[in-house]
């Protein structure tokens, strides 16, 4: 099990990697977050995504869905993004979000790689 800082800068590892942050969606406030910068500001990144996650977990009840969301993925011309609501009970109402640099990232192995911190995340 890993704790939440060990789990950011696992995340800020992953290759093409902007920056890395642990969101509450109930709040938008980022409880954690890894790289970023000046030029990107991780908290007010939360802070939108937040709107993103329920958006879509309000959808996925209108149409009565019994799923749950993997990730959501965001592109953009040089980054993607993603968003990973949290499954386990501990991290009920919590989701990981990463930026990557379009031309340095392998989605694929990003999202492997989110889906292992998330399993090892202690919260």
């Amino acid at each position: 099990m890993a704790a939440m800082e060990t789990a950011l800068k696992e995340a800020l590892d992953i290759d093409g990697a902007i920056g890395v942050a642990l969101v509450d969606y109930t709040s938008g406030m980022a409880l954690g977050v890894a790289g970023g910068g000046k030029d990107f500001d991780l908290n007010v990144a939360a802070a939108g995504n937040t709107d993103v996650v329920r958006a879509k977990m309000r959808t996925m009840e209108m149409l009565h869905l019994d799923e749950v969301i993997e990730d959501i993925l965001i592109t953009l011309d040089t980054q993607y993004h993603l968003i990973r609501p949290l499954t386990a009970r501990s991290g009920k109402g919590l989701f990981l979000y990463l930026a990557v640099r379009k031309d340095r990232a392998n989605l694929a192995l990003a999202r492997h790689q989110m889906r292992r911190i998330e399993a090892e995340l202690e919260i």
